[in-house]
């Protein structure tokens, strides 16, 4: 088989409702929104990674729209799959810049070296999967190895919301309104409003909180002013990149992270369609490093596949790769538009905060979900041992220092439980 068979494309076949796999689509009108929705799940944390490493957030959603479309591609249009800005690099590329933490990153140029340099390792990876299998992978990332992964990303998470996204009293009260009208949406709606709970539970909360702030003064109010005064099109600003072997070293190890949430990612897709996608691994590797790659090479972030994405897809069941397709040419679209970036930042923080609240939530539950799927027994100790340190380990944000090399809490937790498994394992 060719590595790369780009004469495939996705049956598509279209269906009216129920869960939809991801060579099924809805009609375009449909499939249009639920590709609308997915912009919006993935553009919080898209938007907020390279704001802590001083990027041009539009040129990190104009490349998570190019790098979904090339990951569409060299998949063949098989694996349901959005890629936004990875927070694996943001620790070695401020690290690596000795960024300060305000406005630009003025040494955005070795950083952009060492996201390529791991974009190319990344793909010699997936060279190597797509070639011999992934059977040499899952031998050191079974299932309670890649529940535990994919659980312990959700869960890190957290933080942002609950810590950042609710500076008082009204505004963590806001946050709850917000989860709550998204809970109303997904249990007590149907058809496609129930599909849209994400985006349907945002807008209504977002008129909730114009009503009392806006209208009652209860707090900080919607400012629109930057929506009017914004430009409809314009280009974002790109550097070029600087390769420099000391950030290169610094930042190529975060390959790993990026293929275990990779790996752990398909898996769940797999565990939540019934579709065996391991085939697709490789090729799906190979993607998301092309898709880093270029993103680096015009000063976009490097890239992954995104859990919140996922968590979509869990709550709406819809599979449909089509829905991405979609989604990446509105991402590419808006990565031209000022305004639209106008427009997302006058949702209020809050709001999102109690977005991601669900979203985070449901990465973590699919988490869970491929223990359930795939029988994983926690009588075990074993088992039991490998999970219980995993989700500690990443969602206390445990960090190991090796020189100026920093590993932090997902990193670690992968780490951990990829050696910690073979190491009980072997001991048995």
């Amino acid at each position: 088989m060719a590595l790369l068979q780009w004469n495939e494309r996705p049956a598509q076949v279209l269906q009216g409702g129920g869960v939809i796999g991801p060579d099924e689509r809805l009609p375009w009108a449909q499939t249009g929104l639920m590709g609308i929705q997915h912009v919006i799940a993935m553009f919080g944390a898209t938007v907020l990674a390279p704001i802590l490493m001083g990027f041009d957030p539009n040129v990190a959603v104009l490349m998570s729209g190019i790098g979904t479309l090339i990951f569409f591609f060299i998949t063949g249009g098989k694996v349901p799959s959005y890629l936004g800005s990875s927070f694996a690099f943001i620790g070695v590329v401020i690290a690596a810049t000795a960024y300060a933490g305000k406005g630009p990153n003025a040494n955005i140029g070795v950083a952009l070296g060492g996201i390529i340099a791991c974009g190319l390792v990344y793909t010699l990876v997936g060279v190597v999967v797509h070639l011999v299998g992934t059977g040499w992978i899952e031998r050191f990332m079974p299932p309670v190895v890649t529940g535990a992964v994919v659980a312990v990303i959700g869960l890190n998470l957290a933080g942002i919301p609950i810590k950042n996204m609710a500076a008082n009293n009204f505004e963590a009260w806001m946050q709850a309104l917000t989860f709550v009208c998204v809970a109303l949406v997904a249990v007590f709606t149907s058809g496609m409003l129930q599909r849209l709970l994400i985006l349907v539970g945002l807008i209504i909360a977002s008129l909730l909180y114009a009503l009392l702030t806006n209208g009652m003064g209860l707090g900080k109010p919607i400012d629109v002013s930057g929506i009017a005064n914004a430009a409809w099109f314009g280009l974002p600003q790109f550097h070029a990149p600087v390769f420099s072997a000391p950030a290169m070293l610094l930042i190529v190890p975060v390959v790993i992270i990026l293929v275990a949430e990779n790996l752990g990612h398909i898996k769940a897709v797999t565990a939540m369609t019934g579709k065996n996608l391991d085939q697709y691994m490789g090729r799906a590797f190979i993607g998301d490093g092309v898709a880093t790659m270029v993103s680096g090479a015009v000063g976009g972030t490097g890239v992954t596949t995104y859990a919140e994405n996922i968590g979509v897809m869990a709550a709406t069941r819809i599979y449909s790769t089509a829905v991405f397709l979609v989604a990446a040419l509105l991402a590419v679209l808006l990565g031209f538009s000022p305004k639209f970036g106008a427009l997302i930042q006058a949702i209020p923080l809050p709001v999102m905060g109690g977005v991601s609240i669900v979203v985070f939530g449901l990465i973590a539950i699919a988490g869970a979900k491929i223990w359930v799927d795939n029988r994983v027994d926690f009588s075990q100790n074993k088992n039991l041992i490998v999970a219980a340190i995993t989700l500690i380990l990443g969602t206390g944000e445990f960090t190991l220092k090796f020189g100026d090399f920093a590993l932090g809490g997902i990193g670690t937790a992968t780490f951990g439980a990829i050696v910690l498994y073979a190491a009980l394992n072997r001991g048995k």
